[in-house]
């Protein structure tokens, strides 16, 4: 990590005249919220205003964004023309994302497609599993696999079908499984430092320029657990 990236919190895994690439840490928000506290596309905004020196207002879009507890890969167009590409190619499902999960309990399946109705509870900022003819109820699918345990956890990897509010941490505790850390969804006690066990650990994409095909893999954050599945 450079200096620059020190100063700001930053861990910049890839940048180019297109696109930059960080590896998020958990606490850190992706957009401004009602706490007020500084939020990523701002403190990479001023990043990037001091790298290149420049005087006035930096363009930087916001492709995705992650749960404020959760950790790993988040992409920002450095361009309009970036931008507007990335965010039909997420619309479009051609942005892989997988995640890993830490749960305190083996699912039934060591492998399986979940498949729930969710509708967000605005007031508790959460999302429920609700009949498919609920109110606001949206589909939500995603893929799991078993794939290692240690101690009282188990290690999860996750594929999104759909892009729902809160989706894996709902629907992994629907099953049963709670993220550790997660005390929103039903996990026994938080984590010290605020953050749930969900990494965003690997992003493939083919650049929305250059048309180079990218894979990134996110460093795990440093957590005696985390370290134990690396």
């Amino acid at each position: 990590m450079g200096k620059l990236e020190e100063k700001y919190n930053l861990d910049v895994v890839f940048e180019d005249n297109h696109i930059l690439v960080i590896n998020k840490k958990p606490g850190q928000i992706a957009q401004g919220d009602k706490t007020g506290d500084i939020a990523l596309n701002d403190i990479v905004k001023n990043y990037l205003r001091e790298k290149y020196e420049k005087p006035g207002n930096v363009y930087l879009g916001l492709i995705h964004r992650l749960d404020r507890p959760t950790s790993g890969g988040l992409i920002f167009g450095k361009t309009e023309k970036a931008t507007v590409r990335l965010s039909k190619m997420f619309q479009n499902h051609e942005i892989n994302k997988t995640y890993w999960a830490v749960v305190d309990r083996m699912p039934a399946k060591e492998e399986d497609t979940l498949e729930h109705y969710l509708a967000k509870n605005e007031e508790k900022n959460k999302s429920f599993a609700v009949k498919a003819e609920s109110k606001n109820a949206k589909k939500a699918v995603l893929h799991y696999k078993y794939l290692a345990s240690i101690n009282n956890y188990h290690l999860l990897e996750v594929k999104l079908e759909t892009g729902r509010h809160h989706q894996i941490r709902a629907q992994l505790a629907t099953i049963g499984c709670h993220i550790k850390g997660d005390v929103k969804y039903g996990f026994k006690r938080p984590n010290i430092d605020g953050s749930i066990h969900l990494h965003s650990r690997y992003i493939q994409l083919v650049h929305p320029v250059t048309k180079e095909n990218l894979v990134f893999v996110f460093p795990l954050p440093p957590d005696p657990v985390w370290k134990q599945f690396e």
